[in-house]
């Protein structure tokens, strides 16, 4: 108990400040930005260490835990009791609440908002104004106003980011960026202590799922490489049957694990992000709750009946519409376009002709993504979704949509319209081996890029203000070199989503393309194995190396990629039956009559097994489920007992004002 208490109270400094390098020495101390920022951050109990950097300052901030706990008490935060309940976090009351996995009292999304309350709740509470300067400029700080929003506004605070723990950043590294030993295994725990929920449950999805992908990938290479003989007609639709079921198990069994790292780290199903919250210089828009609106219209039964139902009709709308106008897009302009784009590769015998067509494709694919991406928010926007991670998946579904039709709809062209199975292979080979490969290299080396393109343009900077070529400069400060380093951002609507996004997409669109086609080309799910085992050590490697330290996000699940996984497993229930039915058809070893119909059948039972398997698989495990109970059984007791006492107290009280009354008459 005292060790994790000295072990929380150690000076980790965990946020960072951007500044400009004052170059000239003001007349008055006291009214340079800097040490008035210095000095509020100070009074608002946070530990402050200034770095001077190449080209800017940087203000390093930690938070003693006690400053933590009141920070946490006046943002109301609820937190897991010993007795199961969340209740809202008291300091003086803290030894009643549970820590987290490592030791801390708080998890990292709770500091972080912790610290997001101390910077931007400083306020001038002084009776006159503040005259800042800095750089010969000088502006106001009025009564009343917030510091740091009024400095960015100012562009005097550049950027305000989180900050990497240097002892838990190489810990991890050496664990699990660089253990490639573990193949799939995993710190999430750890993880889920230094990135957050959001991020450690994606990579204990993918560890699962490639975990889980080693059967169809050996079940692919024996299908491959063993001849059947008489049988060898049976292969296909056994492997296409054993890969629905391998996919249906996985999504249940997913759901269990879930649910148990949810109970493991003491987080509820509604944790999330209040709408109009800002977060760090990021704002969530601010939608009206029916809550809300029914407070505001007033507090009459007949009302409330009537706000309720028109609120929630009308947000069905804006999603209805809203969808519809992406769906349409998508069948009147980019299907005719990727259409064209798959008969043209069809008809054109030249190679070269082909990759310049492959060029010019991709360029246009990517701004016409690009755009949809654009219009999809501007579309959410006018959603009535109620938090952030709402708006999150809203988008995921919309851009999911173009990237399906994208990436798929080539490939449905070659197999469908043509039956050419052979080009087919082709196809797939070249989506997962050389997109994957080149994809990986890209997301691997870009942000390095950018880090030293940065640095380089610091360097460029410093040495024309010292008007010299010549001369080596260092960046000598961890923190600087944080700063320089890319953020890590989704390629399309980074305010709503962070790079978790293109994770999940890439995930999702692989998963697409082995599951669909799996008749096709079974070896896809040997080379998408591979992948993964890969993609989990260079995506934990660029998180922790080549990345700013990542903005903590509430989750709870993968979010709508859980609902697009199982879209994707009832789409290749179809596309494999089709692709049976062509195949033996087009061999001329299957009649099609008694073919097709017992394709049909195994189509009908595969997708009665899809949607039974729920019930027969519950998506908490037993121990889950029995802590549930015994801590609402708990909390219920905690509860009579005190309105008993309460009860109890108010009776007497008032029997002793009615005997008082007596004795006055």
């Amino acid at each position: 108990m005292e060790m994790n208490r000295i072990e929380e109270e150690q000076t980790v400094f965990e946020i960072g400040v951007v500044v400009p390098k004052r170059n000239v020495e003001e007349e008055n101390e006291d009214c340079n930005c800097v040490e008035v920022l210095v000095d509020e951050f100070t009074k608002v109990g946070l530990i402050v260490e200034r770095v001077q950097g190449v080209a800017d300052e940087f203000i390093k901030l930690a938070a003693p835990l006690e400053t933590l706990g009141r920070a946490a008490a006046e943002l109301k935060l609820k937190k897991r009791t010993h007795i199961g309940m969340d209740l809202q976090f008291e300091w003086e009351e803290v030894d009643a609440f549970v820590k987290q996995p490592d030791g801390s009292l708080f998890s990292w999304f709770e500091r972080f908002h912790c610290y997001n309350h101390l910077i931007y709740g400083i306020v001038n509470k002084s009776k006159s104004a503040v005259t800042l300067k800095y750089d010969g400029k000088e502006f106001c700080w009025e009564v009343g106003e917030n510091l740091v929003p009024k400095l960015e506004s100012v562009r005097f605070i550049k950027q305000v980011f989180p900050l990497h723990d240097e002892m838990k950043r190489k810990k991890l590294l050496k664990n699990w960026a660089l253990n490639w030993w573990d193949i799939t295994d995993q710190p999430i725990d750890e993880i889920y202590s230094y990135f957050g929920a959001k991020i450690a449950i994606y990579f204990a999805f993918l560890g699962m799922y490639t975990r889980w992908m080693f059967f169809p990938a050996a079940f692919a290479i024996t299908v491959q490489l063993i001849d059947f003989g008489s049988l060898q007609l049976l292969v296909l639709p056994i492997f296409f049957i054993g890969i629905i079921l391998w996919a249906v198990m996985f999504s249940q069994f997913w759901k269990r694990k879930n649910s148990a790292l949810l109970a493991r780290w003491q987080i509820s199903y509604s944790v999330g992000v209040e709408p109009g919250y800002k977060l760090l210089g990021m704002e969530w828009g601010s939608i009206q709750s029916p809550v809300k609106a029914s407070r505001k219209w007033g507090t009459d039964k007949t009302n409330e009946k009537e706000v309720y139902p028109r609120s929630e009709w009308f947000g069905h709308l804006l999603r209805f519409r809203n969808d519809a106008i992406v769906i349409m897009s998508i069948i009147f302009l980019q299907l005719p376009f990727e259409l064209a784009y798959a008969h043209l590769y069809e008809v054109i015998v030249s190679d070269v002709m082909k990759f310049g067509l492959t060029a010019v494709y991709l360029f246009a694919i990517q701004h016409f993504t690009r755009i949809g991406g654009k219009i999809s928010v501007r579309l959410i926007k006018y959603e009535n979704n109620e938090t952030a991670e709402k708006r999150a998946d809203s988008l995921v579904y919309k851009v999911f949509g173009l990237y399906f039709m994208q990436t798929y709809i080539g490939v449905f062209y070659h197999a469908l319209l043509h039956r050419n199975f052979l080009t087919l292979r082709q196809v797939l080979i070249q989506r997962l081996l050389i997109s994957e490969v080149l994809e990986n290299l890209l997301e691997n080396s870009l942000p390095y890029l950018k880090y030293s393109y940065k640095k380089y343009g610091v360097r460029k900077k410093k040495r024309r203000e010292k008007g010299s070529s010549t001369g080596k400069i260092q960046f000598s400060s961890r923190v600087e070199k944080e700063y320089l380093k890319p953020s890590y951002t989704a390629s399309i609507a980074e305010e709503l989503e962070d790079g978790l996004f293109d994770d999940c997409l890439e995930l999702a669109l692989q998963f697409g393309m082995i599951m669909m086609f799996a008749c096709a080309f079974p070896l896809a799910f040997a080379f998408a194995t591979l992948n993964n085992i890969t993609e989990i050590r260079t995506d934990a490697l660029k998180l922790l190396a080549m990345l700013k330290r990542p903005v903590p996000r509430a989750a709870t699940t993968i979010g709508a990629w859980l609902n697009i996984f199982q879209f994707l497993i009832v789409m290749s229930i179809c596309t494999n039956c089709a692709f049976l039915v062509w195949f033996y058809d087009h061999e001329g070893k299957w009649s099609i009559e008694p073919g097709l119909a017992i394709i049909l059948v195994i189509e009908h039972i595969l997708l009665l097994i899809k949607f039974g398997f729920s019930r027969f698989v519950p998506e908490e495990p037993a121990w889950v489920r029995a802590n549930r109970v015994k801590n609402a059984t708990q909390a219920q007791d905690v509860c009579s007992k005190q309105l008993l006492r309460t009860i109890s107290g108010g009776r007497k009280m008032f029997g002793e004002v009615k005997e008082s009354e007596k004795n006055d008459l």
